[in-house]
């Protein structure tokens, strides 16, 4: 899919989420909310690292620092349908790998420990200052809660909460 397309894609995903539908007029909205400024410089980011134009992506990225009040790192990558619901605190590491329709409050985490970082599935929704840290597995269409600390795997259709963060739902997650 290309740069295009990905933008399509999460700001319709953000439309769908916040306002139930990708219609014209939701698609505007979403245009207008908090974290969609950032999601594009992302994407921006991105396709410069694809282009090989380092020295955009660093601009691209110190942006997105600056104005879209997050960090997310030069080679993370999330699939189609990435949705920063508010950008402000979020936090990435260029190692992140994320799958389709990933969904981030702010002050969110997802960050390496000793060089191994998480891998998310598809249809993840990360509640506000969550922190994700280190060589763990995110299954798909799961749910972690606000404020949970994830250092284990999470299966898929689970639900995670809690300091250290624990299953508290199976097979009901996703959205």
């Amino acid at each position: 899919m290309g740069f295009w397309g990905l933008i399509a894609a999460d700001v319709r995903a953000k439309a769908e989420w916040l306002y139930g539908a990708g219609g014209a007029k939701n698609l505007l909205k979403a245009l207008a909310t908090d974290g969609t400024f950032a999601m594009v410089m992302y994407r921006l980011m991105q396709a410069s690292q694809r282009l090989h134009l380092a020295p955009l992506a660093m601009v691209f990225n110190k942006i997105n620092g600056v104005l879209g009040r997050c960090i997310i790192g030069r080679g993370a990558n999330f699939g189609p349908g990435f949705v920063l619901i508010h950008s402000y605190g979020v936090v990435i590491n260029s190692a992140v790998r994320g799958g389709r329709g990933v969904k981030l409050e702010h002050l969110v985490t997802i960050g390496a420990e000793r060089q191994a970082a998480p891998v998310l599935g598809d249809n993840v929704f990360v509640g506000a200052g969550a922190k994700i840290i280190g060589a763990v597995r995110i299954g798909s269409d799961t749910k972690i809660g606000a404020n949970a600390v994830v250092n284990r795997d999470v299966p898929d259709g689970a639900t995670a909460v809690g300091i250290p963060a624990r299953i508290i739902e199976r097979g009901g997650g996703g959205e």
